[in-house]
């Protein structure tokens, strides 16, 4: 069995003339060395030959459409133009990857990468048979092909499948925090339109001066200590205001409470108003 040497340091008490103290004392010791982990390193060979190809094929690629282009534009143009041909495919294979646990969205991906892989070997034969070498045109198409399919291999080495139970708990969680993500814009457009609409409001009220105010006062919320008031405080606040309108209670309140209130807790709390009026 290999061993290898560690280094390991410790307290320990040392006495000088009869007075002791804790010294650092440092000594060597063999211990069992791991075996070569060959499976790790195979991966790690395999990614990086993965992306030497895809590097190698992305140049390959560019060199051979920006060449064929070149002959009608301007070559920094045409080499430009011929980065997207193969930097479609690898883009679709990395969001391939990140959605490699999401099979379902995950195909729209691999879909999209097989047809953007066969527009950029059909663009580099086309530029083979354009110079009259039909073979180094097909040739040059197929680096593309390795390219995609040696990283297709290196996804399957690092993938970790997912049992049917498991992938239906994954997605089901998943659903759940996609929808809280999904409310965070929506929210913050909602209050966004909220704010609009009050401002329009506020402004149309100044312009037209004091009449339609008397009628339906809206009072500033920020001097309202919310600390302790409820719902059913509100509503009273507003009813004793002389605040009649549903929408305009439910404005009211609001604001005095600083967050949205419930409609029909407001209706409730409006009913027993009027009947005890």
């Amino acid at each position: 069995m290999k061993t290898r040497q560690i280094e390991r340091k410790r307290l320990v008490p040392h006495t000088v003339d009869g007075v002791t103290e804790l010294v650092l004392d440092t000594e060597y010791i063999d211990v069992p060395e791991p075996p070569r982990d060959w499976d790790q390193l195979v991966r790690a060979a395999v990614t990086i030959g993965a992306v030497v190809l895809v590097t190698a094929s992305l140049v390959w690629t560019t060199a051979s459409i920006g060449d064929l282009l070149a002959s009608v534009t301007l070559p920094v143009v045409a080499y430009a133009a011929a980065v997207a041909f193969d930097a479609s495919w690898i883009m679709c294979m990395g969001v391939e990857w990140l959605l490699r646990y999401d099979p379902n969205r995950a195909k729209a991906a691999q879909r999209a990468g097989k047809w953007a892989l066969a527009v950029s070997m059909a663009a580099v034969f086309a530029h083979g048979h354009a110079a009259g070498e039909w073979a180094i045109g097909v040739v040059g198409a197929l680096v593309s092909g390795l390219a995609k399919g040696g990283w297709s291999m290196a996804m399957r080495v690092h993938a970790r499948p997912l049992d049917p139970r498991t992938q239906q708990w994954v997605e089901a969680r998943r659903a759940k925090v996609d929808g809280q993500l999904a409310m965070i814009p929506i929210r913050r457009d909602l209050q966004r339109g909220e704010h609009l609409i009050e401002a329009e409001r506020q402004a149309l009220t100044a312009e037209s001066g004091s009449g339609g105010s008397a009628d339906r006062p809206v009072p500033s919320g920020s001097s309202v200590d919310r600390k302790g008031l409820t719902t059913k405080d509100a509503v009273r606040i507003a009813w004793d205001s002389n605040i009649r309108d549903r929408d305009a209670v439910l404005h009211d309140a609001a604001q005095r409470l600083g967050r949205p209130v419930s409609p029909d807790s407001v209706d409730r709390y409006l009913r027993d108003l009027k009947r005890g009026a």
